[in-house]
């Protein structure tokens, strides 16, 4: 669904499930249980959000995934909105609404609590009165609910906390009056984020930084992914001790890093790039060390 005018803040909506939102969730490597763990708290919510209001302690429909850039929060956030999509299309389809805290034009700023409120208690409202289910991914969560026990008195401290309040209430009345949304949230720094907000999460995921055989996982990934287009590579993408050796120099890295090394092998000299099929091992491991020494400083 194409929105020639989306509101202040809203920099998508998407009719889920959709075919072109197809790949995130099979592409993006975590370790085991974690994507089962995602979308069965998804389903749960968005199936049965209105029957569980009656728990003395109901869920609030959020989910907040953490950790450092490039460990594959939104891209497993987008993935999981289509995933959940799927999983109740024969319910009704999911309205998809991408929500980036940065978007608010300026003449708002100053003004964050009025802009927080009005997000969530027309804006959201509003979308998810067109679907069944509706899927909000907020990203850089902590712009919009700064930890208030650390917020700096430099940085006009009254605004933050009155915009940390608008989001606490927005929550609270979004569970109330939109039980079938689910707010997925995501955060660089779980420490930034307001205590009272991770509080009514019903998930806090925190994703670390690849361990050697989720590397190893993300190596072979990558190379299949280049075999399919170059056959001549299939032997690379199907050795699996060679993979394993990669991912011990790529220790450190996160899961974007390493993926883009693998293609950054194949561009390291001007007769390798015009003919990828040449791949060799020694490329890869030139390209990974290449990559580690910039990423220790090194080099």
């Amino acid at each position: 669904m194409a929105d020639v005018r989306l509101p202040p803040g809203i920099t998508g909506v998407h009719v889920l499930p959709a075919d072109h939102h197809d790949g995130p969730w099979d592409s993006i490597i975590v370790p085991p249980g974690t994507k089962e763990q995602l979308l069965g708290t998804a389903v749960l919510v968005l199936r049965h959000g209105r029957a569980l209001q009656s728990l003395s302690g109901p869920p609030h429909g959020l989910i907040v995934l953490a950790g450092p850039p490039g460990t594959g929060k939104s891209t497993l956030c987008q993935g999981l909105a289509q995933a959940a999509a799927v999983a109740v299309a024969r319910r009704g389809a999911t309205t998809f609404v991408e929500v980036d805290p940065h978007a608010f034009p300026s003449e708002l700023l100053g003004e964050s609590q009025r802009a927080v409120r009005r997000l969530f208690t027309e804006t959201l409202p509003e979308l998810a009165a067109r679907r069944p289910h509706t899927i909000v991914l907020v990203d850089e969560v902590e712009a919009l609910a700064v930890r208030r026990s650390t917020a700096s008195f430099e940085t006009n401290p009254v605004d933050v906390h009155r915009a940390t309040d608008a989001v606490l209430a927005g929550l609270d009345a979004l569970r109330a009056t939109c039980p079938h949304l689910l707010l997925l949230a995501t955060t660089n720094f779980t420490a930034a984020v307001d205590e009272a907000v991770l509080s009514r999460a019903d998930l806090v995921l925190e994703l670390d930084l690849p361990d050697e055989e989720v590397l190893a996982r993300i190596i072979g990934s990558s190379l299949a992914e280049l075999a399919a287009l170059w056959p001549p590579l299939r032997h690379l993408a199907e050795d699996a001790a060679l993979h394993a050796k990669l991912a011990g120099r790529c220790v450190g890295f996160d899961g974007r890093r390493a993926r883009k090394v693998i293609l950054a092998s194949v561009a390291q000299r001007p007769e390798l790039a015009a003919d990828p099929a040449q791949l060799t091992a020694e490329d890869l491991f030139a390209a990974v060390e290449a990559a580690a020494g910039t990423v220790t400083g090194r080099r």
